[in-house]
This record gives structure tokens, sequence and C-alpha cells, in this order.
């Protein structure tokens, strides 16, 4: 897993965004309707001191939406409840799953094909950060 983390001092970069949205049929030109610019960092990242990003690699968690490759914006600031997508550390190997607290604590594969990880006096468990948002990769 490639982790990326923010410097403190980040520069906007900002993009344009369209005043009109765009339907998926018939394609219309838009560029004569540009409403502002935005910085997606703005959007996508709450906390920038504490937000990193991954890369996805495996397939674990395809029925998250989540496939090989896609980017992931993960908040190290929120606390992770049940049923968050997680990056975790398990026994010192970093992977992603779904958390589940009840009816005991468990880190779900969103892949049918993969077991849970359950937890003993043994296993080590350490939460890195939440996802927040799926950059997807191109298909």
């Amino acid at each position: 897993m490639i982790c990326y983390k923010p410097t403190e001092s980040q520069s906007e970069s900002l993009l344009p965004l369209f005043l009109e949205r765009v339907p998926c049929g018939f394609p219309s030109p838009a560029q004569d309707y540009v409403e502002s610019r935005l910085d997606l960092n703005k959007f996508l990242v709450q906390h920038p001191s504490a937000t990193y990003f991954v890369r996805v690699s495996g397939h674990s968690m395809t029925d998250a939406n989540i496939n090989e490759g896609d980017l992931l914006v993960v908040d190290s600031a929120l606390t992770a409840v049940h049923d968050n997508i997680v990056v975790a550390s398990v026994n010192g190997e970093f992977t992603v799953k779904r958390l589940c607290t009840k009816p005991r604590l468990q880190l779900l594969a969103m892949n049918p094909s993969y077991a849970p990880i359950t937890f003993d006096d043994d296993t080590s468990l350490e939460i890195f950060g939440v996802v927040t948002f799926i950059i997807y990769a191109a298909r």
C-alpha cells in the first residue's frame, strides 16, 4: 500500500466548475458556462493536516465499489465507528476493510471470497483513518 501524506502548506489548485450540469446523453458544449473555479481539496479534505491518500491493491473490497488502482481519501482525525471503511493495521500489516464493532470486533472484507478478520489477545488492531472518498481509477 502506498501512502501519501499532505504537507502542512498546500497551495490551491483551482479547476473550472461548470454552471450547467452535463447530461449523460447527447453532448453539449459547456466551456462558455464556467460558474467559478474550485479547489478539490475543499470538497474532499475536511482535515488537511490529518488527511492522506492511499492507492488500493487487491480485490477484497469490490462489493463496496473499491477496486484495484482506486485512490482513497483517508481522514485520520475522524473516530472510526461501526460500518466505516477504514485503513487499519492488523499485526503490522495494512488493510482496507469495513469496521464491524457489533456484535463483536472484526474487519469485514466486502467480497465473499475473503474471510472476516477477527481479534483475540494475540491480534493487534490499529485504525489509521476513515475512508471519506473514493477516486476511481480509469477502467
